[in-house]
């Protein structure tokens, strides 16, 4: 295309030079300017001629041959590409269909999985606006439509900047703990990148540990409850038998000592027992003898242990079979053992005189034994406690009286383990009733 427009302005020289020639030689002939004056008036024409055609070839070539040349190398590369044998248009469209189908499906099911995480999750641009927050973390940090941004969430917690966690990454690598109405937080901070490795934002993670912190502070108070019920029985061991050692008592003294010795011994042998008893069904370790046996009969037969007690605290007790029931499945001297605790708690604390009452049941698949007693009952806001390990509604009576304070929590743990349930209802000063439902079948 550059030679043709070049061709069309060389001809248009050379017509204008014949031009300018036979124009110059007319008019010389007429006005009589002939020779050397002519000549130079032609040549000069000729020159101011070929300056404006060059010119004119530029500016053709800079601002039409060369756009239009790149405009035509374009189409025929477009249209070479589409043209190829190797690809098609509509494989193209139906590709790019294909892949946006995908992305919104991938999308859909990334928030379908945030929105259902029992994790919170927000998203903060490099500005502290919200741009994605779950429905978890909502609920946890206690948020409403206003908090819309980093400082409204985070400004009520000391050491949370949102500049330190983009620039100090050593910072971001520490857990920040939080707690509120809810329970106590777990919060991770983390910046995200582009690809440059340029920071555009943060992301923050929201773990509810308050069922952790609630298990950590139980294990640290049942490690001071074994060191507290292990040490009061060792220390009036060691001071008794001190006393003994140094041989200044008389026979009748030393034998009560003995025998208080005997007794502290015996209590922490009981205790090592239970605890052992409940590590083992901590750790599924218990060998549960599954048999079916006839629940009533079982019922009577604790019952019968405890005769000579009630004899001498004038109680009466009786145990009352109230329907057919079925033969139940589950181990039989775990429930024994849960049977002859509660036993033993209603005659301990029922006063001289008063009664207790067994029954033994049926109804919608369920056996159970129900214990009511006249007893000195439980007060309220201790009825939620009385399963924890070495929780005691009356500390000093229930030392006095032998009691290690785990009797309830193993019973329960049998009770659970034979897929059973356990309840207990109380009134302050008029006693208490326990009821144990067992299932008659595997359910």
């Amino acid at each position: 295309m550059k030679d043709y427009q070049l061709k069309l302005i060389l001809a248009f020289f050379i017509i204008g030079s014949i031009i300018i020639v036979g124009f110059g030689l007319v008019l010389g002939m007429e006005y009589g300017l002939l020779g050397t004056k002519l000549i130079i008036t032609i040549i000069l024409a000729l020159a101011i001629l070929a300056f404006f055609c060059i010119a004119m070839a530029i500016f053709t070539i800079k601002r039409v041959i060369e756009p239009m040349s790149r405009m035509l190398k374009g189409a025929v590369s477009y249209k070479d590409f589409y043209n190829s044998d190797n690809t098609d248009i509509e494989d193209l469209v139906s590709d790019l269909k294909r892949s946006l189908i995908d992305a919104n499906s991938q999308k859909r099911q990334t928030d379908t999985i945030l929105k259902h995480m029992t994790d919170g999750v927000i998203a903060f641009d490099m500005n502290g606006n919200v741009t994605y927050i779950n429905p978890a973390a909502k609920q946890m940090l206690e948020l409403n439509e206003k908090d819309d941004t980093f400082e409204k969430i985070f400004s009520k917690y000391e050491d949370i900047n949102m500049e330190k966690i983009i620039y100090l990454e050593n910072w971001t690598s520490s857990e920040t703990k939080l707690d509120n109405s809810n329970g106590s937080m777990n919060l991770f901070f983390v910046p995200f990148k582009d690809e440059i490795n340029r920071p555009t934002g943060v992301m923050v993670v929201v773990q509810d540990i308050t069922e952790h912190v609630k298990l950590d502070n139980m294990r640290k108070e049942f490690v001071a409850d074994v060191s507290h019920e292990l040490k009061t029985p060792l220390t009036s061991i060691k001071g008794f038998s001190e006393t003994l050692l140094e041989g200044d008592c008389d026979p009748e003294t030393e034998k009560h000592f003995l025998g208080i010795i005997n007794d502290n011994a015996d209590r922490m042998e009981k205790l090592v027992q239970d605890l052992l008893i409940l590590s083992r069904y901590d750790n599924k370790r218990n060998q549960n003898n599954v048999s079916q046996f006839d629940l009533g009969e079982l019922a009577k037969k604790c019952s019968e242990k405890f005769a000579i007690e009630v004899q001498k605290k004038n109680q009466n007790m009786e145990c009352f079979v109230t329907a057919d029931v079925p033969l139940v499945k589950a181990d039989k001297d775990g429930i024994e053992r849960v049977i002859i605790n509660i036993i033993s708690n209603s005659v301990k604390y029922t006063p001289d005189g008063g009664k207790i009452s067994i029954y033994v049941g049926y109804v919608h698949n369920d056996a159970y034994v129900k214990i009511k007693d006249t007893g000195i009952g439980i007060p309220k806001e201790d009825l939620d406690k009385i399963f924890e390990r070495f929780y005691r509604v009356d500390k000093a009576r229930s030392r006095k009286m032998g009691g290690t304070g785990l009797g309830l929590s193993i019973a329960k743990e049998i009770i659970e383990q034979n897929n059973g349930n356990i309840d207990v209802k109380s009134t302050l000063g008029k006693g208490t009733e326990v009821i144990i439902r067992i299932p008659v079948k595997n359910r």
